[in-house]
């Protein structure tokens, strides 16, 4: 596989750090290709695909505390009514749509 490196150089009034990308030629030019049609320079669409991908990311949250849990499941709860069956329930739901071949869900 061959790989291309491209350095490109951009002139801002802030701090920016230099990175390399190791992409196939025919993912830069698909990369360039959509960031042409978005009407960015290959740069910004990757940047701007990091930082999609980042918030993306933290958006899902994590839950690191009891509280955190507590909530999570009160959000679950309040989306769906009724009881939760038991497991044996569960059991005789998968043992039939084995049989079947399907379930009936």
């Amino acid at each position: 596989m061959v790989m291309c490196s491209y350095a490109v150089y951009v002139e801002v009034s802030y701090p920016m750090a230099r990175i390399q990308v190791l992409i196939s030629p025919e993912e830069r030019e698909a990369f360039r290709r959509m960031a042409l049609s978005e009407g960015l320079s290959l740069s910004a669409w990757l940047r701007q695909a990091g930082l999609d991908r980042l918030a993306a990311a933290q958006a899902q949250g994590r839950i690191e505390s009891a509280e955190q849990l507590d909530e999570f499941f009160r959000v679950c709860d309040a989306g769906h009514s009724g009881r939760e069956p038991d497991w044996e329930e569960h059991l005789k739901v998968i043992a039939k749509s084995r049989s079947s071949g399907q379930s009936d869900t």
